[in-house]
């Protein structure tokens, strides 16, 4: 393996289609391009700071990098990744990935990030403003994680998150076989038409979350004094520790809360079949 060690380069392409290269405290200034078409790559210690700097790369490793703010858009339509111990401040940050794990890095500029990736790992990461965050991604395994940004993981499928604080409007939109354990979710709307999200000792705020949910299942689960109009329209069995404000028209499955519910609303508006069962133990 070829070790480049304490250069810098920019321009266009200053790597490109290079193979079995390792880059020790390198610098990539502004320009496009640097490390498009490669293999086996490694880059420890080394500042990105020009765009696209990995496009089309079959197996590298990142570690203890930095991808400033210029640096955006900078892993796309690769392959094989591990990253570790990274700070990455550019935007749109991996697109079109198969196969990466990601440990120990914080993004605090998650715009965009994690689209149409697949095989994804994440341990020890915080994301901030991370709108739109995990669009269109499968297979994706979670733990020790922290988010801060709206409409994350819509659409994806077989996901699973452990121990996880997530603070996202209309988080699990349109998903597929997602399990949740042990974890904090904040924001309204949350998992509406869903298929098969399941929560585990999860913690929920937010108004009107869980309707139009498809085999929704909550084991030992908690909602906030803020979240209420729960479970529209959606199919369920649940199980609620403590108190709940509001439920709206569930169509079907059962609701047991070993607690007070506030409110059971159900109206003229109800689908069918209309046949939840709805349990009260009030502690």
């Amino acid at each position: 393996m070829e070790i480049i060690k304490d250069k810098e380069f920019g321009g266009e392409r200053p790597l490109f289609a290079t193979h079995d290269l390792k880059l020790e405290n390198v610098t990539i200034h502004a320009g496009e391009s640097a490390l498009k078409e490669c293999s086996n790559i490694e880059a420890i210690d080394c500042r990105f700071e020009g765009k696209y700097p990995f496009w089309h790369v079959d197996g590298f490793i990142i570690r203890n990098c930095l991808f400033t703010e210029g640096a955006r858009a900078a892993l796309w339509y690769s392959k094989n990744l591990e990253m570790t111990d990274t700070l990455v401040e550019a935007p749109k940050m991996f697109r079109e990935l198969r196969n990466m794990r990601v440990e120990r890095v914080k993004i605090p500029n998650a715009l965009e990030t994690l689209w149409h990736c697949e095989n994804v790992v994440l341990n020890e990461v915080e994301v901030s403003k991370a709108d739109y965050l995990f669009m269109h991604s499968d297979n994706i395994v979670i733990n020790n994680y922290r988010q801060q940004g709206n409409y994350s993981f819509q659409y994806c499928h077989n996901v699973e998150i452990h121990n996880a604080i997530i603070d996202s409007k209309d988080a699990f939109w349109n998903t597929e076989d997602v399990t949740v354990y042990d974890s904090e979710i904040n924001g309204e709307y949350l998992g509406w038409h869903s298929k098969r999200l399941r929560l585990v000792n999860c913690k929920i705020s937010g108004t009107q979350p869980l309707c139009y949910c498809t085999d929704l299942i909550m084991e030992n689960c908690t909602l906030g004094d803020d979240a209420d109009l729960a479970f529209e329209y959606s199919t369920l069995n649940a199980t609620i520790d403590g108190d709940v404000i509001s439920i709206k028209n569930p169509r079907s499955g059962s609701i047991t809360v070993n607690g007070k519910i506030g409110e059971i609303i159900i109206d003229k508006n109800i689908k069918a079949p209309g046949d939840c069962k709805i349990t009260e133990t009030k502690g």
